[in-house]
């Protein structure tokens, strides 16, 4: 079981580029018929590095959702950012995906809830490649909900129990009925996962506002590494210098 950094007080920020046709969008509640468009990725993306972001939260959303692949222009997008810390998803569920991914040179891979299914590659995954390996669990309620299927998967807490055993160094948290809503964070989810791991946990969904950010540091100390921010960025709820300054202040 990896353990907490003892001592951190800051919240990582990802700024989220969904890329989906060789755009940027986003999705509400992981509906993939609800695409709302942003222009070019690779614009998006410099916006974000320019107000200071660090880390990258990178998302094929048509390979999510079986239905092709952005591949060329992530790609371009990973070779063009060079200095910044990426994190890749979508559609990354077995190994030929997986290698696929980590050949681009990104910091971290984030397999998909649907990878569950085979846990002999989980396993395998995240012995083969540590903390370059996130496991991405979309949630729905207490049962997990992968995206492109139809269906609710098992039981939250079982997925865990199992992922422990097999050593997962990070998990990234959506609750898929709050995703894109700007509705707020699940907070009580989130409790319940840090709750049953001493890995880092990354929240994804919801967020909506300052206070949203200030909520979600107050978790820090139980092992919240990071938070995704998505649509309250292209909505302009607030900029990502803001979000910044809250997620690294030295008090919570």
């Amino acid at each position: 079981m990896t353990s907490r950094i003892l001592g951190r007080n800051s919240l990582e920020l990802l700024p989220a580029v969904d890329v989906s046709d060789g755009k940027a969008v986003r999705l509400s509640r992981a509906d993939s018929s609800s695409e709302t468009e942003y222009g070019s990725p690779v614009e998006a993306a410099q916006s974000w590095i320019d107000a200071g972001a660090q880390w990258l939260h990178l998302v094929d959303i048509d390979a999510a959702f079986s239905r092709g692949d952005n591949r060329e222009l992530i790609a371009e997008a990973i070779s063009r950012f060079s200095s910044l810390r990426i994190e890749l998803s979508g559609g990354i569920k077995d190994a030929a995906s997986l290698e696929s991914a980590l050949q681009l040179g990104v910091e971290r891979v984030v397999l998909s809830t649907a990878a569950l299914e085979d846990f002999d590659f989980v396993r395998w995954a995240i012995q083969e490649f540590n903390d370059s390996v996130a496991v991405g669990l979309d949630v729905r309620g207490s049962r997990l909900a992968a995206r492109g299927q139809s269906g609710e998967g098992g039981e939250l807490e079982d997925a865990i129990v199992l992922l422990e055993a097999a050593g997962c160094c990070r998990y990234v948290i959506t609750d898929v009925t709050r995703d894109g809503t700007l509705e707020g964070p699940n907070i009580d989810l989130l409790r319940l996962v840090l709750s049953k791991t001493n890995a880092p946990v990354v929240a994804s969904g919801g967020i909506s506002s300052l206070a949203d950010i200030s909520e979600l540091k107050t978790l820090v100390h139980q092992g919240l590494e990071g938070a995704i921010l998505g649509k309250a960025l292209y909505a302009k709820n607030f900029t990502l210098e803001q979000a910044l300054e809250i997620a690294d202040a030295d008090d919570i």
